[in-house]
């Protein structure tokens, strides 16, 4: 299957306001005749919908609906004026709104980082929601070396002029963990991270989000998230693991498939944290991993 295929009808963009009357946004992926579960595609901390494009596209072709979200200060979605809103309690309403905005009682999850810490969170909080999850590249334990990696790159860059510049410094700050990466893959990638404005390149989230990371030190225990895991356990469950992640260790991995035998396991070659979901081998994963979920 060539990348181009791989690109989806254009979702609509839909809005709701967050109980404190903020503006969110989400994509809706929408199925003339939705045959089966719908996708719910959940991002990383400072990520967006659109990194979900080419797996809306496979869950299409199986007949699901998708529907991607922008969190509060990230992608089109309102930026908040207080960042201390950028907390996963407030997220989590966020998202509940906009489940209920489209309908939906039930879903495959599918998060990437935070995205899978709010699939958990969700399925403890409100069961029957979350039928089946899709984990990419998070546990329960996060490894705090990461933490401190991601801290001092979240809401920090240096000017860029072009686009060109933004696919070089990424490839410059990141190409060593990502090798797998492929030239195509580093230009879109750059063009879910940035945006043209005014004459410059800027980051689509909030640079306040940097502010959530402010407690992280190299004596920081972080909190953990077993309890909540716990609740997929039962769950068709699939774990995608960046080959060279800094943030979801083996040892954690291991622990998750003693507390969920049945989890299924795939290892993206050449990628870190996050994987980018853009790769043929790990969409075919997902995709297969889909066909068994209802």
């Amino acid at each position: 299957m060539t990348k181009e295929s791989l690109e989806p009808a254009a979702p609509a963009h839909r809005y709701i306001r967050a109980s404190d009357g903020l503006r969110l946004h989400y994509l809706n992926y929408a199925c003339a005749n939705p045959a089966r579960l719908p996708l719910v595609c959940l991002p990383g901390l400072a990520r967006t919908a659109d990194d979900f494009e080419r797996v809306a596209a496979r869950a299409l072709a199986q007949g699901r609906r998708v529907l991607a979200l922008d969190y509060r200060g990230r992608g089109r979605s309102d930026w908040d004026p207080d960042w201390s809103h950028y907390d996963l309690d407030v997220e989590q309403g966020d998202i509940l709104g906009v489940l209920a905005d489209a309908g939906l009682d039930a879903a495959v999850f599918l998060g990437t980082s935070r995205g899978g810490l709010h699939a958990m969170r969700l399925a403890a909080a409100r069961p029957g929601l979350v039928r089946a999850a899709i984990l990419n590249d998070i546990g329960p334990k996060i490894e705090n070396e990461s933490l401190l990696r991601i801290k001092r790159y979240v809401g920090k860059m240096p000017p860029l002029r072009s686009m060109v510049d933004a696919v070089a410094l990424m490839r410059f700050s990141a190409g060593q963990t990502f090798a797998g990466v492929d030239a195509e893959d580093w230009e879109t990638y750059a063009r879910q991270t940035f945006e043209m404005k005014d004459g410059q390149v800027v980051l689509r989230y909030d640079p306040e989000l940097a502010h959530t990371l402010d407690s992280v030190a190299t004596d920081t225990e972080y909190e953990t998230f077993w309890d909540e895991f716990a609740a997929l356990a039962s769950l068709p469950l699939l774990a995608i693991r960046g080959e060279t992640t800094d943030l979801l260790s083996l040892d954690t991995l291991a622990e998750m498939q003693r507390r969920a035998p049945a989890m299924q396991i795939f290892t993206v070659p050449g990628q870190g944290h996050a994987p980018l979901l853009l790769d043929a081998p790990t969409l075919d994963r997902i995709a297969a991993f889909l066909e068994g979920c209802g």
